[in-house]
Parts: structure tokens; C-alpha cells; sequence
């Protein structure tokens, strides 16, 4: 399975190897205050995934980060009711029985 993964992994980098091959071209980004850069195709999509990525994980970050926070608390929580004594079994009452 590791194996086939990998092949899968060394095919899909073939092709993304070749589109950025294919696609080296410039295109010119243009900024605010009429600043400019040229740059080929292939960096400037790979700039703009690692600009997604990067503000899709700022995003996620605040949850993961409670989410954590709540795990700690849980897990302190599951240590001192581990250290404490078991709670005594309750206690039966006899119900009386009807007429016998």
C-alpha cells in the first residue's frame, strides 16, 4: 500500500512538473500604487496555494488552540478522578413485600 501510494505521489509530480514546464510564460502582477512584478506563471500559482494555505491554517488556528485547551482541562479532570477513592456502592433497600 506505502508502495502504490508513492508511485501515486511520483506520477501526480510528473504532471504538476510538466504543467509548470508547459506554463513557464511571465505574467505581470500588478499592485497598488502602480508597482508591478514579473514573474512566471508556475511561481505565481504556487505563490498564491501557499498564500491560501497559510491564511486556511491562521483561520483553523483559534479553534485549535480551545480545542486543546479543553483536552488539558479534560485530562486533569480524568487524573483526579483517577487519584480519588472509587465512590461506595449504594446502599439496597429492602422494599417490604406485599402479603407474604
Amino acid at each position: 500500500m506505502t508502495a502504490l501510494l508513492w508511485f501515486l505521489r511520483g506520477i501526480l509530480f510528473v504532471i504538476l512538473l510538466g504543467l509548470a514546464i508547459k506554463n513557464s510564460g511571465d505574467v505581470e502582477l500588478r499592485f497598488f500604487f502602480d508597482s508591478s512584478w514579473q514573474t512566471p506563471l508556475s511561481l505565481a500559482l504556487l505563490g498564491a496555494l501557499v498564500l491560501g494555505i497559510v491564511l486556511g491554517l491562521l483561520a483553523l488556528l483559534p479553534r485549535l488552540i480551545r480545542q486543546r485547551r479543553n483536552l488539558s482541562a479534560l485530562k486533569r479532570e480524568l487524573a483526579e478522578r483517577e487519584k480519588s477513592p472509587p465512590p461506595p456502592p449504594p446502599n439496597h433497600i429492602d422494599l417490604p413485600t406485599l402479603g407474604v
